[in-house]
């Protein structure tokens, strides 16, 4: 069972929440038709979308698929699997890979945390193969896993068939699927140690040096830009997924087939800057702030010091008013012993019809009572 424990209070500075029931055309209409086959804007911590243009139909993303690469090797790498420092052996077949490269060695041994710079980087074909590789044996099995992981994030309308994006048939996915992928890649926070790296000399085992320049320039050019994907084939055309930051308001844009590698970039820029101009965010829960307090019974203490497990906001419309939102904190029935990092609760926001919900976690660890302990209890009670 749960012990719920309701608190609604008003919050001043969320009068101008914007309406979630307003559709997405009639978003649309404040900002002119982006000059590509696809387009998306979402806000990243709540996924609200704010702008859409084809966003469904179906296209070749060409390196985009490069995301869900670096996202399965982070999610590897955070269970354990393998380590960032973990050297890999150059395959016949990784070595071979045309396109973009970091142009591997075969037979020598390169650290994982090297090919991932390379994916999110240079967008090296040669690196994600070696990955994929390492990971599950073949690309082959290494795809499926791809698809079974954009499954799982409600892509439900993207077919990977390699690891790299290069023209193969089958493969497509979505501006809406592909803002997913990337907002589940910036949940990693070791992957903005790669994304915002611009120029780097990087040296090979054998000393041999190339330069790598990021495919994103997004990253020197647009100063929010934190990190983000280029594509790029004949058939896709030239894409981009970006994320950028202004104070706590995090999007994500998406461009699919523009017409050049300038219009993805000014494209995704008039994208990003509409976001910024008519959307803030009110961070009303912040990731990793021990403020709850969980009941726990048949501990060494009343209770545990809990936070919540990622940030919890909401998106306002600028100059739009709205009533303020419920809040909503439910405590689970806890029992000793509690370690940290253990679920005791979820705290939720409601608003517009729209609700947002986080996970509590322990934020200390609490034993069982002893005996000692429940003499204390008792011996208080009669002090």
């Amino acid at each position: 069972m749960k012990k719920v424990l309701v608190i609604l209070f008003s919050i001043l500075s969320l009068v101008t929440l914007f309406s979630t029931s307003a559709t997405l055309s009639a978003r649309a209409e404040s900002i002119a038709p982006i000059e590509a086959k696809s387009a998306y804007l979402m806000d990243k911590r709540t996924g609200q979308a704010l702008y859409g243009q084809h966003e469904n139909d179906k296209f070749p993303i060409a390196s985009m698929v490069k995301i869900m690469t670096a996202l399965l090797t982070f999610e590897e790498i955070e269970k354990g699997a393998m380590a960032l420092d973990e050297k890999v052996v150059i395959s016949d077949e990784a070595a071979g890979m045309g396109g973009s490269q970091m142009f591997l060695d075969r037979g020598l041994e390169y650290p994982i945390t090297d090919l991932l710079k390379g994916v999110i980087v240079v967008s090296a074909n040669d690196a994600c193969v070696a990955l994929a590789e390492r990971i599950s044996g073949s690309e082959e099995a290494f795809v499926a896993r791809m698809n079974e992981r954009a499954k799982s994030l409600g892509m439900n309308d993207t077919v990977f068939v390699n690891a790299t994006g290069l023209p193969k048939e089958g493969g497509h996915s979505t501006a809406h699927d592909v803002a997913l992928m990337l907002q589940e890649l910036t949940n990693h926070p070791k992957y903005y140690d790669y994304s915002k790296i611009w120029l780097e000399d990087y040296v090979h085992p054998d000393g041999r040096i190339t330069t790598f320049t990021n495919t994103n320039k997004f990253v020197r050019f647009y100063e929010e830009c934190d990190g983000g994907k280029t594509g790029y084939t004949s058939e896709a055309k030239f894409c981009l997924a970006a994320c950028a930051t202004r104070g706590d308001t995090r999007l994500i844009s998406v461009v699919i087939g523009a017409e050049d590698g300038k219009k993805r970039f000014s494209e995704s820029k008039r994208l990003l800057s509409y976001g910024f101009a008519n959307y803030k965010t009110d961070l009303i829960v912040k990731a990793d702030d021990p403020i709850f307090f969980c009941p726990v019974s048949r501990g060494e203490k009343a209770g545990v010091i809990a936070s919540a497990a990622s940030d919890l906001s909401i998106l306002e419309r600028i100059g739009t008013q709205t009533n303020a939102p419920e809040v909503e904190t439910v405590y689970y029935d806890v029992k000793a012993p509690v370690s940290v990092g253990d679920v005791v609760g979820e705290c939720t926001i409601k608003q517009g019809g729209t609700t947002y919900s986080v996970k509590l976690i322990a934020a200390e660890t609490v034993g069982k009572a002893t005996f000692g302990d429940a003499y204390k209890k008792i011996a208080g009670r009669w002090a």
